[in-house]
């Protein structure tokens, strides 16, 4: 009857497989949403060609490459330069301006994935003559895509969508002229990448590492329980400074957080909040 659901993972067997992960190689997924962790998982059997349990757990425990894979599958998220127009508008609008009065500007893209949107912050501090005294920390779980903040390389197939995006967030320029085109592949301007501070950081185990005016985290919340969640904006709010912004994904929120009292949300139609107070 096992041979049937060879692809179907237990209970016990993702808390062992999550475990494994933990001590042997620092990763912490206990608190994400079991449900995702367990359809990523359940994937890599069929894409993988992985028989079974024992097989996967045999290379989680021996092959350290095939783990750098496993990680990339259980974090990916779907990204792309100026996704959600509105809330770049927004950012052009209404915050852009705040950042300016700071003698130096230090955002934080938590959960960055590939950079896609490290790279929109960047174009828009770049038109609004800021980027020189900005500083983009740029970290995510996952080492593999870090080196892609530090390359500044997306493919040129996507570029159309984000020209779209981009005049749609209140672009005026020709978004090409951020970029050079060679082969499939868009090159990325040095100026954005030399203001840029790409590293490894763990939301669930890591601390604070800077204080931020503006920190982006966007549709990683969505994969973590409500005790993860809870952890994380708290390490959040003690990483933002007084009158700093919050900006979350689309289906995310901070309204049943403990944090939320220290909070406004200046425009209601969009994720992105502000902290009134320091104190707890």
């Amino acid at each position: 009857m096992r041979s049937l659901n060879k692809h179907i993972i237990g209970d016990e067997e993702l808390e062992q497989l999550l475990n494994e992960l933990f001590l042997t190689h620092g990763y912490d997924f206990t608190n994400y949403a079991q449900a995702s962790l367990r359809r990523r998982v359940n994937r890599l059997f069929i894409v993988d060609r992985i028989s079974s349990f024992a097989e996967l757990f045999y290379k989680v425990k021996t092959d350290k490459q095939y783990v750098t894979h496993l990680v990339e599958e259980l974090t990916v998220n779907v990204t792309e330069m100026f996704r959600d127009p509105h809330v770049y508008k927004f950012l052009r609008e209404k915050i852009i301006p705040v950042l300016a009065t700071h003698p130096v500007i230090r955002i934080w893209h938590a959960g960055c994935s590939t950079g896609e949107e490290v790279y929109s912050m960047a174009i828009l501090l770049d038109e609004a003559n800021l980027l020189h005294k900005s500083l983009l920390y740029a970290t995510d779980v996952n080492p593999s895509v870090i080196e892609n903040i530090r390359k500044g390389v997306f493919p040129l197939h996507h570029m159309k969508q984000y020209s779209e995006n981009y005049i749609q967030s209140g672009g005026k320029r020709d978004f090409s002229s951020y970029y050079t085109a060679k082969y499939d592949w868009a090159i990325f301007d040095q100026k954005f990448k030399a203001r840029m501070i790409p590293a490894t950081h763990n939301l669930v185990s890591d601390r604070s590492f800077n204080e931020f005016q503006v920190i982006f985290c966007r549709n990683v919340l969505i994969y973590f329980d409500k005790e993860l969640q809870n952890k994380v904006l708290d390490l959040f709010d003690e990483s933002l400074e007084k009158l700093g912004y919050l900006v979350l994904g689309s289906k995310e929120n901070i309204r049943f957080s403990h944090i939320v009292s220290k909070y406004d949300q200046p425009d209601p139609q969009e994720k992105i909040w502000r902290k009134l107070k320091s104190e707890k």
